[in-house]
C-alpha cells in the first residue's frame, strides 16, 4: 500500500481553549512516505502534532491535509482497541500474518484487564497495522515493553509503508525506522533528515554556533559601547574646553579663538563620530536581541533528611507471590539497605510490579516518605496529582518548581494544563515525592512516556539521590548507571508458569 499523498500542514496555529498562547504558531511541514519521528520535550505538543494530522484536532488557523484514511494510537492502553474483536476473529492471510508477527493471542479479547500493559500496546500496533491506514500515527510504541517484545514491533513497523509519524523516546528504534524527524522546540518546529541521533547531532552542531555567534555579537556590543562611553567623555571635555564661561570679560582674543574653532566645524566631528557609534551600538544590540540561546537550568533539589536512620529499611523472609492463575514468583531472603541501589530486571509478565507492590506494603517506614511513581497512571488520578501541586503553599510551590525544573520542565506551563501528558504527569509524582523527603524512591519503568533530554534530566537528578532507590526498568543503560545491586527474574526451567528472583 504506497502512500500517493504527501501529508502537510499549512501555517498551521493551534491553540487550546484553556491556554492563552498558542502551542504552533504558523508551522508549515511537508511529510512523505515512510517513517517520521517526533521529537521534543514532554508537554510541547508531541501528541497534539499526531492529532492534528489524523484529523482528530482542527488547527484554529491554516489547514492540514489528511490523505485517506488514518489511524491514530495513544500513549494510553487503558482501554481496548476499537476494532479489536473484529480483527481476531477475521479470517484473513493479512490478520492472521500481523498477529503472528505480534504475537496475539485471540484470548486476550476475554482479560484486557489481566493483560500487562506491553501485551495491550502491541495488540493496539496490530489492529492499527490491519487497518491499513494511509496515515499511520503512533504514539509511544514500545513503553511497557521489553527488548524481545520492543525488537518485536520494530520489526512489524517496518513492514508498514504508509505515511508513519511515532513519538518516542527509543533512540534505535528511531534511528532504525525514520527517514526524518520533526524536532518541537517552541516556538520553533524543525525538520531535520535522518534518524533522531543524526538530527540530535544537528541540532547540537546548530546551538554551538548560535552560541558562538551570540559570544561574537556580546563582544562586539561591549566594544562600542566601551567606545560610545569614551567618546561621551572626550567630547564633555570639549564642550567644557571650548565653553566662555572661564573667560574674563576683556578676553577677546580667547574669545576670537574659540569662534574659530567653532566655525571650523573641527567640534562637530567627534558629535558626528559619537553618532554613527550609538547607531552601531543600537543595531549590534538588535542583533544580540535575535539571537536566542537556551538556557540551562541547574538546581539543588535534595533536602537534609533524605536518608533513613534505620540500617535495614526491609527484611523479607524468602516466600511465594501468585502472578494469577497459575504463575508465581518465588524470592529468597530480601533486604533493602537505606542507601541501596537496586535493580529489577525480567521480561514482561514475570511479576517486577507484583514483588514491588508486595515490598511497599512491607517497609519499614511511615508512608510520606515513601515515593512510588507506577508504570501508569490512570487519568482521574493524574487531574488529583495536578490538584495537588496547586493547593501548594508559596515556599513548596516554589521548592517544587526547583526540582521539576531540574527534571527538565516548567512547572507553571504544567499547572496551568487541563489534561497533563503521561510524562509530564510522572514528573510532577516524582517531584511531590522528593519535596516530602522521601526515605526510599521507586519508580517502576521510570523512562516511558519521557523523552530522551527528560530521560537525561532524570538520570542526573537521580544520580545525586542520596536515599534508596529501587527501579524497573528494561533500559540497561539507564539500570548500569544509576544502581549497584540487581535483582533479576528469570522463568523456571521446569515451569512456563514459575519465575524466581535471584540477587545478583
Amino acid at each position: 500500500m504506497a502512500a500517493k499523498n504527501n501529508l502537510k500542514f499549512q501555517d498551521v496555529t493551534f491553540i487550546y481553549e484553556s491556554s492563552s498562547e498558542a502551542l504552533f504558531r504558523d508551522i508549515t511541514l511537508q511529510v512523505n512516505s515512510g517513517w517520521t519521528g517526533i521529537v521534543g520535550p514532554n508537554g510541547v505538543g508531541k501528541t497534539t502534532l499526531l492529532k492534528l494530522a489524523t484529523g482528530l484536532l482542527e488547527p484554529n488557523k491554516g489547514f492540514v491535509n489528511v490523505c485517506g484514511n488514518s489511524v491514530y494510537c495513544p500513549q494510553r492502553t487503558d482501554d481496548v482497541p476499537e476494532h479489536f474483536d473484529e480483527f481476531l476473529n477475521t479470517h484473513s492471510k493479512t490478520a492472521y500474518v500481523i498477529k503472528d508477527q505480534l504475537d496475539v493471542s485471540d484470548e486476550w479479547i476475554t482479560r484486557w484487564s489481566t493483560l500487562s500493559h506491553g501485551e495491550r500496546k502491541r495488540a493496539q500496533i496490530a489492529v492499527a497495522l490491519w487497518l491499513e491506514p494511509q496515515v499511520l500515527a503512533i504514539d509511544e510504541p514500545t513503553n511497557h515493553i521489553d527488548s524481545q517484545a520492543s525488537k518485536i514491533v520494530t520489526q512489524a513497523l517496518r513492514s508498514y509503508n504508509g505515511i508513519g509519524l511515532i513519538v518516542s523516546h527509543n533512540r534505535e528504534l528511531l534511528d532504525l525506522l525514520c527517514r526524518q524527524c520533526i524536532f518541537i522546540e517552541p516556538p520553533d518546529v524543525t525538520c531535520r533528515p535522518g534518524g533522531v541521533t543524526h538530527g540530535m547531532e544537528v541540532a547540537k552542531q546548530e546551538r554551538q554556533a548560535l552560541e558562538k555567534q551570540h559570544t561574537q555579537q556580546k563582544q562586539v556590543y561591549k566594544k562600542l559601547h566601551r567606545e560610545v562611553v569614551k567618546r561621551g567623555e572626550l567630547a564633555k571635555q570639549a564642550n567644557k574646553m571650548r565653553s566662555k564661561r572661564g573667560l574674563a570679560r576683556g578676553d577677546s582674543d580667547g574669545r576670537e579663538k574659540l569662534n574659530r574653532v567653532r566655525v571650523s566645524g573641527k567640534d562637530g566631528v567627534g558629535g558626528r563620530l559619537r553618532g554613527q557609534l550609538k547607531g552601531r551600538l543600537e543595531q549590534a544590540q538588535e542583533n544580540l536581541k535575535n539571537i536566542t540561546v537556551k538556557k540551562d537550568y541547574t538546581l539543588g533539589i535534595w533536602l537534609p533528611g533524605s536518608v533513613s536512620k534505620r540500617n535495614f529499611i526491609l527484611e523479607m523472609p524468602k516466600g511465594e507471590l501468585s502472578l494469577g492463575g497459575q504463575k508465581k514468583l518465588s524470592y529468597p531472603e530480601l533486604y533493602i539497605g537505606s542507601t541501596d541501589r537496586i535493580a529489577i530486571a525480567g521480561p514482561n509478565g514475570s511479576g517486577k510490579s507484583s514483588i514491588i507492590k508486595h515490598i511497599i506494603g512491607l517497609l519499614n517506614m511511615e508512608k510520606e516518605h515513601i515515593t512510588y511513581v507506577p508504570q501508569e497512571i490512570e487519568l482521574d488520578c493524574s487531574k488529583d496529582i495536578l490538584a495537588q501541586a496547586r493547593d501548594l503553599s508559596s515556599e513548596k510551590l516554589g521548592h517544587l518548581m526547583n526540582i521539576v525544573s531540574r527534571l527538565g520542565s516548567r512547572l507553571q506551563r504544567l499547572l496551568d494544563s487541563d489534561e497533563p501528558s503521561p510524562g509530564e504527569i510522572r514528573k510532577l509524582l516524582l517531584a511531590l515525592g522528593m519535596a516530602n523527603i522521601p526515605h526510599v524512591i521507586i519508580l517502576d519503568e521510570p523512562t516511558n512516556h519521557l523523552d530522551i533530554s527528560s530521560i537525561e534530566c532524570l538520570e542526573e537528578a537521580l544520580a545525586d539521590c542520596p536515599c534508596s532507590l529501587i527501579l524497573i526498568s528494561h533500559d540497561e543503560y539507564f539500570l548500569k548507571k544509576l544502581t549497584t545491586k540487581r535483582w533479576n527474574i528469570a522463568q523456571d526451567g521446569s515451569s512456563n508458569e514459575k519465575y524466581i528472583l535471584h540477587i545478583t
